[in-house]
């Protein structure tokens, strides 16, 4: 579904991504995993259009897609829910969900697809009228996650969905990854809960220092403690 063949990524005259190879199969939840700074967010940035490979290629569906605008690449049903969720704050969860469906099949459906959302997410439907600023940092990431749903992915990439919350509510997160898997769509998942991620994952890419060092199934890598210390040590089990 989605083949990213041998990228160089630079930001001005820095390199950060060197020959990165990988592949996504239909309905699988595959992950990258890596220590900060290993180049797993700038992977994301590049597959959706914010930023151009100096060398390689991104494919979706059979379509290259790492020379096309970033709104196109969306229509095609590859979605980006980035790091940090990056809401609207001053407006309500139904406004910034509304945002997610703006172009003509995602708003045809708009409506099906929202109560869709609130079915996962229901203490969205409950703070459909509140604005974004005033939720709690678990229900802002459920309200990105649904504004992604808005649009709506074939594949949805989520850069570190659970960073920043409670550990209950990690679990309700990754339920919803789960049940949105289950539905269909396919993801790819950026996450520093490593044991978590590993446990649920169809297959696992190590990026290190902007490098594809390992790839096997998540629990094959959830398995061997040696290459658990040596990618990323042991605070983050």
């Amino acid at each position: 579904m989605l083949s990213v063949k041998g990228i160089d990524v630079f930001y001005g005259d820095i390199q950060v991504l060197w020959d990165v190879s990988f592949e996504v199969k239909d309905k699988e939840i595959v992950v990258l995993v890596g220590s900060n700074g290993a180049g797993k967010s700038t992977t994301l940035r590049t597959i959706s259009a914010l930023l151009t490979p100096k060398k390689g290629a991104v494919e979706f569906n059979g379509t290259r897609i790492d020379h096309i605008p970033a709104d196109k690449i969306i229509e095609l049903g590859l979605v980006h829910v980035p790091e940090a969720r990056r809401l609207f704050p001053e407006m309500t969860v139904k406004e910034n969900l509304i945002v997610g469906s703006l172009n003509g099949e995602a708003k045809r459906k708009r409506y099906e697809t929202m109560e869709y959302v609130y079915s996962l997410f229901p203490r969205l439907r409950e703070r459909e009228k509140q604005t974004a600023g005033t939720l709690s940092g678990g229900e802002q990431q459920m309200l990105a996650i649904g504004r992604g749903l808005l649009l709506p992915p074939k594949l949805m990439m989520l850069d570190e969905p659970s960073l920043g919350l409670a550990p209950l509510l990690v679990q309700d997160i990754f339920n919803m990854l789960k049940k949105i898997n289950e539905a269909g769509i396919t993801v790819l998942l950026v996450e520093q809960n490593v044991r978590q991620t590993l446990g649920m994952c169809s297959w696992a890419y190590v990026l290190e220092n902007g490098r594809i060092v390992l790839e096997c199934p998540g629990y094959d890598l959830l398995a061997n403690e040696q290459e658990k210390e040596c990618f990323w040590g042991r605070g983050d089990r």
